[in-house]
């Protein structure tokens, strides 16, 4: 070998596995976290209100009383989608939220 040559440094099989489940031991324990957090969007101006976890399961619809007086199906049920994907899309962002800094712990391969 020529003088000065370092040879490259090479990862050490057993120390990236036990990272390995380091890590798969942290997603498991934020996903279980993400079962019980809850998030909330509403749409109308709060007449419909959606809560959701951040696994993405639905736990409460609500929409106030007074919506219904001057009932207009479709205006209901766009209000009620609506809220639905917003209250959706701050679920994802709250896992993201949660899980991103796990990803930037997993080795280069």
């Amino acid at each position: 070998m020529a003088k000065g040559y370092k040879s490259p440094k090479t990862q050490n099989p057993m120390g990236m596995m036990g990272q390995l489940q380091k890590i798969q031991e942290q997603m498991q324990q934020v996903q279980a976290q993400l079962a019980v957090e809850t998030v909330t969007a509403t749409a109308g101006g709060g007449v419909v209100k959606i809560t959701m976890t951040g696994d993405q399961q639905c736990k409460a619809v609500e929409i106030a009383p007074e919506i219904l007086e001057d009932i207009d199906i479709e205006m209901v049920q766009d209000l009620v989608l609506t809220a639905f994907n917003n209250a959706l899309e701050a679920s994802r962002q709250l896992a993201a939220d949660r899980l991103g800094p796990l990803a930037g712990g997993l080795p280069n391969f």
